[in-house]
């Protein structure tokens, strides 16, 4: 198979970037796009100026003002304008490719191998896909080019904001080794902390493992760090993937014992799920509960509604109603997650399936 050429391009905080973009007013401040602190809300995106200060997207609302006190929230988000910047970003991308696999509004694998224009060179493209949107649309987006969608979203991250950072064929395995482990997307904190107590730090240390060995650690996960410490990644760029569910979890540092930090952790998770669903204009009857215990036993629960919703108030009852059929009065647990699916056919298009959160 022909080597591919795919590029990673991800807007620069976008939602907040917007905002300070149609409100003059707005540059340079620390602001938030998200849910009021006082209604239970969450941080959809942060302004580079407010994570300044460590305010991060999906953090509650009410832990950012702790952190920034001058944050200046933006709510309700205006999804129907960031919509239409979307929209106008993957025509930019249409340009250059047919082969675009959207993740969520703001951010889009390309694949380039063979491209309109004839251009032949994948950094090429990536620049003249960032001067076009800072052109047209007063806005920036990091790229980040490689042979693979793995390493190429990776390296889209390196140089933020406004970055472009190409990983050659050639440097792709001596990449992954050097990387360190916490910065390979899919391994959060939690996982982090473990290999790190396995004196397993960067790529190169996991490579000296065998593939047995690192399913026995991490489960089916195993199978993939084996193939893409060694810069193997086959999966192909999905256009017009279609979605079945929305959905966030959390692993925490420490396993939650306390059914009122269950709750709690619930209707944040509620209020993430409800941004995506907002943001996609999607409803959906299908409620799910998912729970991972300390000793990784996992179960889910689902209720399936008579009507389809997308709303933070049913979505977080329902998820808890679930949760209190279960023995939570001996559970420790190590993970939650909240998923809505079975979504209707008045429901717009949906361009993501999951947001995980480590």
């Amino acid at each position: 198979m022909a080597q591919r050429k795919i590029i990673h391009i991800d807007m620069d905080a976008f939602y907040a970037s917007v905002e300070q973009r149609d409100n003059p007013e707005l540059k340079g401040k620390a602001i938030a796009v998200g849910g009021l602190p006082e209604n239970r809300g969450v941080v959809a995106t942060a302004s580079y100026e407010a994570r300044k200060f460590g305010v991060r997207s999906a953090m509650p609302s009410k832990r950012a003002v702790q952190l920034c006190p001058d944050l200046i929230f933006i709510a309700p988000p205006r999804f129907a304008v960031y919509k239409t910047v979307s929209r106008q970003v993957r025509e930019i991308f249409h340009r250059y490719t047919d082969l675009i696999e959207p993740l969520s509004l703001d951010e889009a694998y390309l694949d380039v191998t063979e491209d309109k224009q004839q251009i032949g060179s994948a950094i090429g493209i990536a620049k003249q896909i960032k001067a076009a949107i800072r052109d047209e649309l007063q806005l920036t987006a990091s790229a980040g080019v490689s042979i693979n969608k793995f390493v190429a979203k990776i390296a889209s991250d390196m140089n933020k904001p406004d970055g472009l950072t190409f990983i050659p064929p050639d440097k792709v395995e001596e990449f992954m080794e050097s990387l360190p482990v916490n910065k390979f997307h899919g391994v959060g904190k939690v996982t982090a902390e473990k290999m790190n107590g396995l004196n397993l730090f960067t790529g190169a240390d996991l490579k000296r493992l065998s593939e047995v060995e690192l399913v026995r650690l991490f489960g089916k996960q195993g199978s993939f760090y084996h193939k893409i410490v060694r810069g193997i990644d086959d999966r192909p760029v999905e256009p017009n993937r279609e979605t079945k569910s929305i959905s966030a979890e959390d692993t925490f540092l420490n396993d939650l014992d306390n059914p009122v930090e269950m709750k709690e952790q619930l209707d944040r998770l509620a209020a993430i799920v409800t941004n995506r669903l907002q943001q996609y204009e999607l409803k959906g009857k299908t409620i799910t509960l998912k729970i991972r215990y300390s000793d990784f036993k996992q179960l889910t629960r689902s209720q399936t509604l008579p009507a389809a919703v997308s709303d933070q108030e049913t979505i977080a009852a329902t998820v808890l109603q679930l949760l209190l059929k279960t023995d939570i009065q001996k559970a420790k647990i190590r993970l939650l997650g909240v998923g809505v699916s079975n979504f209707t056919e008045e429901s717009g298009p949906a361009e993501t399936a999951q947001l995980r959160l480590f």
